[in-house]
C-alpha cells in the first residue's frame, strides 16, 4: 500500500485508472466536483474506488467545508454556510453543521472530510482563506473547530484539520503561488499555531504550502523537516496522520514525483494528489514509498475511529433547527462584529477545486 491519496478524472473510473489503482494501491482517494453528478453515481464511484484496491475500509476524502468550498451541492445536496457564519452562532451549531455534513457524506460512501479549517486570518492577508475561517481570534477558532471535529466523528467521518501550522497570514493563494509569512516565531506561536495546538489530538491534519521565514526561510512547511519536526510535531504536538496539501498546486516546485519524495522525507505521512491527471499519478506511484512505520500506525489509528457506527441522529428535524439558526444569525449580521462576513456576501469562486488539466 502506497503512502498516497489520489483523485480521478471524472464521475466513473476509466480502465486505465482502475489498472493504476490496482497496481499502485494508494491508501485512499479524494473526490472533487468533476467526480460528482448524483447520489447514486457517487455511491457507485466510491465503491469502485475501494474495489480497485480491494480494501473496503480505504478512506475516500472530499472538501465539504460549506460556502465556497463544497463539492456536493445543488440540486442533490443542501448548501452549508462558510465557516465565518458559525462564528456568529453558538458553538453547538458548528457541531450540528458538521454532523449534518457527515450524514450527507456517509450516505454516499465518503468517510473523510478535509475540514475544519483552523486558519486564523489577519488583516491584509490573501483572501484564499477569508470567510472559510471561523473567526479572527485564535481561541474562538479553536472552540468552533473542536465542536466541528466532534460533529464529524459522531457522524462516522474523519475530520482533517487544515492548514497546519496556519495559512491565515499567507500573502498569496498557494494554488497559484508560494506564500511567504514574515511574522516572528513568537507571533506565530501566539496566534496562528494556537488552534492547531488546541486540536493536537485530531486524527488527521493537512499541511500548508507556506514558507514561515522565521522557522525555515527556504522551504514551505509541506517539504520542510524543520517546520514539521519543530513546529507541527514539536510545539503544536500533533500526533495524528499528516497529509500534504495537494501536490499539484503551484506553490511547490519540482516534478510531481520530486514533490512527493521531498514531502514524505520531511515528515509528512501521506502525499495527496488531486487533479486526476494520469501521467502524474503514474509518476507518483513510481516515486512514493509504501505506507510503513509510524505513518502506518497513525493511518490505522485514524481508520479505527470509523469502526463504531455513527451516533443516533434525526437529520430531518436537526436540519430544520440548523437552517433556522443560520437564517437568524444572518438576519442579525449587520450588527455583527465578525469582519469575515459581510452584510451581503459577494459571489466567490471555489479557490480549492483540484481539476484535471483538461478541465482547467
Amino acid at each position: 500500500m502506497k503512502a498516497l491519496v489520489l483523485g480521478c478524472a471524472g464521475p466513473t473510473l476509466t480502465d486505465e485508472e482502475r489498472a493504476l489503482f490496482r497496481s499502485a494501491d494508494p491508501w485512499g482517494f479524494i473526490l472533487f466536483r468533476r467526480n460528482v453528478v448524483s447520489p447514486d453515481q457517487v455511491r457507485a464511484l466510491t465503491a469502485a474506488l475501494r474495489e480497485s484496491v480491494g480494501r473496503p475500509e480505504a478512506p475516500v476524502f472530499v472538501d465539504q467545508e460549506g460556502g465556497r468550498v463544497q463539492r456536493l451541492g445543488a440540486p442533490h445536496w443542501p448548501s452549508y454556510p462558510p465557516g465565518a457564519v458559525y462564528g456568529l452562532m453558538e458553538n453547538g451549531f458548528a457541531r450540528l453543521g458538521a454532523r449534518l455534513i457527515a450524514a450527507d457524506l456517509r450516505a454516499v460512501g465518503i468517510t473523510a472530510n478535509c475540514a475544519p479549517v483552523l486558519d486564523v486570518p489577519v488583516a491584509g492577508a490573501n483572501d484564499v482563506i477569508g470567510d472559510r475561517a471561523y473567526a479572527t481570534e485564535p481561541q474562538r477558532v479553536a472552540a468552533l473547530g473542536r465542536a466541528a471535529m466532534a460533529g464529524y466523528l459522531a457522524g462516522g467521518v474523519l475530520p482533517v484539520v487544515k492548514h497546519i501550522p496556519g495559512h491565515g497570514r499567507g500573502n498569496a493563494d498557494s494554488h497559484r503561488a508560494l506564500p511567504v509569512v514574515e511574522a516572528s516565531e513568537a507571533e506565530l506561536a501566539a496566534h496562528d499555531f494556537v488552534p492547531f495546538r488546541a486540536l493536537a489530538d485530531a486524527p488527521l491534519a493537512m499541511t500548508a504550502h507556506v514558507v514561515y521565514a522565521a522557522v525555515d526561510p527556504d522551504r514551505p512547511a509541506t517539504v520542510s523537516p524543520i517546520v514539521i519536526e519543530r513546529i507541527v510535531r514539536g510545539h503544536i504536538g500533533f500526533g495524528g496522520l499528516l497529509l500534504t496539501d495537494d501536490l499539484s498546486m503551484n506553490a511547490l516546485s519540482g516534478t510531481i514525483g520530486e514533490r512527493a519524495v521531498a514531502a514524505l522525507a520531511a515528515g509528512c505521512d501521506i502525499a495527496l494528489h488531486c487533479n486526476g491527471v494520469l501521467p502524474e499519478m503514474r509518476e507518483l506511484a513510481a516515486a512514493a514509498p509504501d505506507l510503513a512505520g509510524e505513518a502506518a500506525v497513525r493511518a490505522a489509528r485514524a481508520l479505527g475511529l470509523l469502526e463504531h457506527p455513527p451516533e443516533a441522529f434525526d437529520p430531518v428535524d436537526e436540519r430544520l433547527r440548523f437552517e433556522a439558526a443560520v437564517a437568524a444569525a444572518l438576519a442579525n449580521q449587520p450588527a455583527s462584529t465578525n469582519p469575515l462576513v459581510s452584510a451581503v456576501a459577494p459571489a466567490q469562486g471555489d479557490p480549492t477545486e483540484g481539476r484535471a488539466r483538461s478541465d482547467a
